[in-house]
Formats: structure tokens, C-alpha cells, sequence
């Protein structure tokens, strides 16, 4: 403490005249009474008792009151809050230093309030003004405006008291039930922290992993850097020995695009050899279809045509007659000349359609058999001739399938009964 005297010694020593920190607003006696006395604004030491402990209480905050009271004492105070806000109270009951401290201290912090209510020019509307206030978030501020205007009169005083009182009743539960809820949010917080701890040490874990994984990428990324520099090193050797070779070697170059010619000639060449034959076959076809439409003009104009001298058809007499091979178009007029002569015509075509297999029960069941010697397949031709040795049947070969070509056949067959072996052939003799 400071060498001067200490006022707060004195007031504390002293049983204060304010009994508790919140006392309950008295009736206002006449004495107490504001008096009419203009537009000037009551001084804090001119407010009565009651109205000293809730202005004081509500209008200013205990810091601002302690720091206000160790600067006119010129230290610390040591007394409790309760102590500081009593002797506040007593200090400020008659004009002193520390009321005019405060005076100013609530005229500087309430300027807005002060000025707000100046425009009020009667006790209404002051009290409308006070409570409309109450909504408001800066009750401070009009508790002290009101309080000190020059228009409140005792029934809006004690009104202003009263209700001050109970909304100090109110901030006090709100105050409780904000600690209620200050202490569930700290809980809440406490889990919060738990949870944020654990997702930052999921989060850590995953970042270490991702800077593993970076590292991992980056010592790839090196080797591949490491690859790529040792190919194009190879491939600028490469390209240097290519360009000695060029140089030994005069026309390489040329000679390589020649050979790359010489392919792509080749590839023609085989080309148009594909083309060449596929055509071919296709005249083939031409040729067969031409040959057959000339058969069968032949057979058309057959019954117009003049007999062939000493080639007269021999009566067959219901005999098994076996044609192998020939074209389709003329197996209609083989059937015809064989039925005509009165024998059974049999067909088999010598394997291009019917299975070769077949063949040797066709050649059991035939008493004649009339080979084309140009339309079967080799496997056939030896199947015929080795049966019909075998078993001492007559056999005719011809070289060219035709309606005159049978009919020549069948008129030799019908003039050489005595033939060796059984085998006759028309232009052909194996």
C-alpha cells in the first residue's frame, strides 16, 4: 500500500450501511424523492441507497470497479469483491473521490445511453424509453440514464428498482443454467478432444503412409529416370553406328529402301496371284456350266438326230447298271438311255457328295458298272477297278461325260460279246 491514507480502511473497519450486496428496494420515503430541479442529471451521490447497490452492482463490471479503486488509492486493494463493493457503496453515499471517480467512469462508458435518453423530455416518455430498454442488450446503460434523469420521478424510481431487481434474479438462473451447460460442453469438449485426438493420430498414421508412399514413388521414379537415360544413351550409340555403317557402306540407306520395295512388291505379286487364280476358278466354273448347257442342247436335239450306223442299244433286261462320276446335268440322260434299254440305273458321284465308303455296296449290287474315268476322285477310279477284276464285272471307262459318249459304249457292248476280262472302255483301255 501507498503513504496515503487509505479510505478503504476506514469504510471496511466500519459496519456499512447497506446490509447484503442485493438488498430489496425499499419504498422510497418523501425525503428521498427526486426533486424538480430542470433538465440537470442527478449525480451518483445524489441517488439513494437503494439505487447505489444496483447501479454500482449492474453498471459496473468489477474489474473496471477494482482498477478505478486501486488508482485513487495508488496500490492494490487486498479486499474481497463483496468487501470492494460494499465500500463502494458507503463511499459513494455523499460526494467523495471515489464517487466522482465513478461519476465519470459511467458518464464516459454510457455516453451513448446519456445522450439517447437527453432527447426524453417527459416522465412517459422516459418509462417507455426504460422499458423498451429492457429488451435491449445495454440494460446497463439505461438503468443509469434513467436513474439520473432529470424527468424520474419516485414511481418511476422504485419501478426501475423493482425491475432491475428481478432481472438480476433472472441473470443470476441464467447464469446458473449457463454453468449447467458450460460444464455439459466441457464434457462434450472433453470427448470431442478424444475423438479429434484419435482422428489425428489416424490422421498422422495416414500421412506417414502417404510419405512412405511418396518415397516409394519417388526412388521409382529415379530408376525409370536411371532406365530412360541408359536407352537413349544405347540409342545414341546406335544411331552413331548407323551413321559409321552409312558411311562405310555408301547406299545402305538406298538399299534398305529397296529391300522395303522389294516387300511391298512381293506382297503385291501375291496379291494378284490370288486374284489370278480365284479368277481362274471362276472360268473353270464358266467352262463347266458351258459344257453342261452343250450336253443338254445334245440331249434336246438327240431324238432329231439320225441314228449312228451298227450302234444299236443292247437289251439289258432289268441288269443293275452302276454310273460312277459324271456331271449332275447329264445323270438324267444316262437314266434315260439305261431305263430306255430296259436295265436299273444306279448313280454314285465318286466322291464329291457321297461318301467314297459307299461306293463297294454299289459296286456289289451292279451287274454293269460305267466308270468317268474325268469325274471321280482317284480313290474311286482304283476302287472300281479293283472290284471289277475282282469279281469278273463288265466295266466301261469314259474319258468325257456325254449322252453321245454312253450310248457308243453301250452299242460297243452290244457288238463285242467276247472282251477280256470283262472291261471295255470307250477312247480309254486300262
Amino acid at each position: 500500500m501507498c503513504d496515503k491514507p487509505n479510505v478503504f480502511s476506514r469504510l471496511l473497519s466500519d459496519e456499512p450501511t447497506v446490509a447484503g450486496a442485493l438488498p430489496t428496494p425499499a419504498p422510497i420515503t418523501d425525503s428521498a424523492q427526486p426533486l424538480a430541479r430542470g433538465s440537470r442529471r442527478r449525480r451518483l451521490w445524489e441517488l439513494p441507497s437503494q439505487a447505489l447497490c444496483p447501479v454500482i452492482g449492474v453498471c459496473l463490471p468489477m474489474p473496471v470497479l477494482r482498477r478505478r479503486i486501486d488508482r485513487i488509492l495508488g496500490g492494490s486493494t487486498i479486499a474481497s469483491d463483496y468487501d470492494l463493493h460494499c465500500g463502494a457503496i458507503n463511499e459513494c453515499g455523499s460526494r467523495s473521490a471515489v464517487a466522482e471517480t465513478l461519476q465519470r467512469e459511467l458518464d464516459q462508458r454510457y455516453a451513448i445511453a446519456l445522450r439517447q435518453s437527453a432527447q426524453l423530455k417527459s416522465t412517459e416518455a422516459l418509462s417507455r424509453w426504460w422499458a423498451a430498454a429492457q429488451l435491449s442488450n445495454d440494460v446497463a446503460g439505461s438503468l443509469w440514464a434513467t436513474l439520473t434523469h432529470a424527468r424520474c420521478d419516485a414511481g418511476l424510481q422504485e419501478q426501475v428498482l423493482r425491475d432491475i431487481h428481478m432481472l438480476q434474479h433472472q441473470v443470476g438462473a441464467a447464469n446458473r443454467a449457463d454453468l449447467q451447460r458450460l460444464e455439459a460442453l466441457l464434457d462434450e469438449n472433453q470427448i470431442v478432444g478424444r475423438e479429434l485426438a484419435q482422428a489425428q493420430s489416424r490422421s498422422s498414421r495416414a500421412l506417414a503412409e502417404r510419405a512412405s508412399q511418396i518415397e516409394r514413388l519417388q526412388s521409382e521414379q529415379l530408376r525409370l529416370r536411371g532406365e530412360l537415360l541408359g536407352r537413349d544413351t544405347a540409342m545414341a550409340g546406335l544411331r552413331e553406328d548407323l551413321q559409321r555403317l552409312e558411311a562405310a557402306v555408301p547406299g545402305l540407306r538406298n538399299r534398305q529402301e529397296q529391300a522395303d520395295q522389294i516387300r511391298l512388291q512381293q506382297g503385291r505379286i501375291h496379291e494378284l496371284e490370288r486374284a489370278l487364280l480365284t479368277a481362274q476358278q471362276q472360268v473353270e466354273r464358266e467352262r463347266r456350266r458351258v459344257e453342261e448347257a452343250r450336253q443338254m442342247l445334245d440331249l434336246a436335239r438327240a431324238p432329231q438326230a439320225a441314228p449312228e450306223p451298227n450302234l444299236a442299244l443292247p437289251e439289258l433286261s432289268e441288269r443293275a447298271v452302276l454310273c460312277v462320276g459324271g456331271r449332275q446335268a447329264v445323270v438324267p440322260i444316262y437314266r434315260q438311255l439305261i431305263e430306255r434299254t430296259g436295265g436299273r440305273f444306279l448313280h454314285h458321284d465318286g466322291g464329291e457328295e457321297d461318301a467314297v465308303t459307299k461306293l463297294d455296296a454299289s459296286l456289289a449290287a451292279a451287274d454293269l458298272v460305267i466308270c468317268q474315268t474325268g469325274c471321280i476322285s482317284h480313290d474311286a477310279y482304283w476302287r472300281v477297278k479293283d472290284h471289277c477284276k475282282r469279281h469278273g464285272k463288265k466295266c466301261l471307262y469314259l474319258d468325257s461325260p456325254s449322252a453321245s459318249g454312253l450310248r457308243r459304249a453301250l452299242g460297243s457292248l452290244g457288238s463285242a460279246p467276247q472282251v477280256e476280262a470283262g472291261v471295255l472302255q470307250q477312247g480309254h483301255q486300262d
